[in-house]
């Protein structure tokens, strides 16, 4: 960053910490921190304000963000993965891909991201069209759009589909009608042809 700020330069870095729980009887457990993780989040946090003060090279962003990502197992079912495996009385309890307690949206954006190979650092936004939360990522054309609300509606789609991204994701259950699922794929083909279109 420090480099950066010097030279206008864009280097981006990862930093690995494994999340070491902090000895209790340290300044660092006292002061509110469990895992050496944290320590370093923090560290990276004083840091990157601290490079902001002075004077910086003019092509310099002031980029001192970072993303935080945990190595987790999945959040979806094995149905997702393994739906021929599923046997006839199990389907009640296979209605939604998502393991139980694992929906939180940026969880899944990022799953997402796992599973289509796309860039991890890649900016990310998220707006409120028709009261959903959409994620945007890249900037336009749009690597990928991901909606993970329920009530999708046609409209929705369209309004979506006029972006014209690489890929779009929905809920596999997040849509008002089985019609409407049916159609999405319909509504891209019209508007977006080279929209790849998924449901998780």
């Amino acid at each position: 960053m420090n480099l950066n700020k010097r030279d206008g330069g864009n280097r981006s870095f990862i930093m690995v910490q494994i999340p070491e729980p902090c000895d209790d009887k340290s300044e660092a457990f006292k002061t509110g921190y469990k895992t050496i993780a944290e320590i370093g989040k923090e560290r990276i946090r004083r840091a990157g304000k601290k490079i902001l003060d002075g004077e910086c090279h003019k092509d310099w962003k002031k980029d001192i963000g970072f993303r935080v990502l945990k190595v987790d197992t999945s959040n979806m079912a094995d149905v997702y993965y393994t739906p021929g495996e599923v046997k006839q009385e199990d389907l009640l309890s296979t209605v939604d891909n998502i393991k139980p307690g694992r929906d939180n949206p940026e969880d899944l954006l990022f799953q997402v991201l796992v599973d289509w190979g796309v860039d991890l650092t890649l900016p990310i936004r998220s707006e409120t069209i028709q009261e959903k939360t959409v994620f945007f990522v890249n900037e336009e054309p749009y690597d990928l759009i991901a909606c993970f609300d329920t009530g999708i509606t046609e409209d929705f789609v369209k309004e979506l589909a006029r972006y014209e991204p690489m890929r779009v994701v929905f809920r596999d259950n997040g849509f008002v009608s089985d019609a409407v699922k049916i159609n999405v794929d319909q509504i891209f083909r019209q508007l977006s042809p080279a929209t790849d279109v998924k449901s998780i």
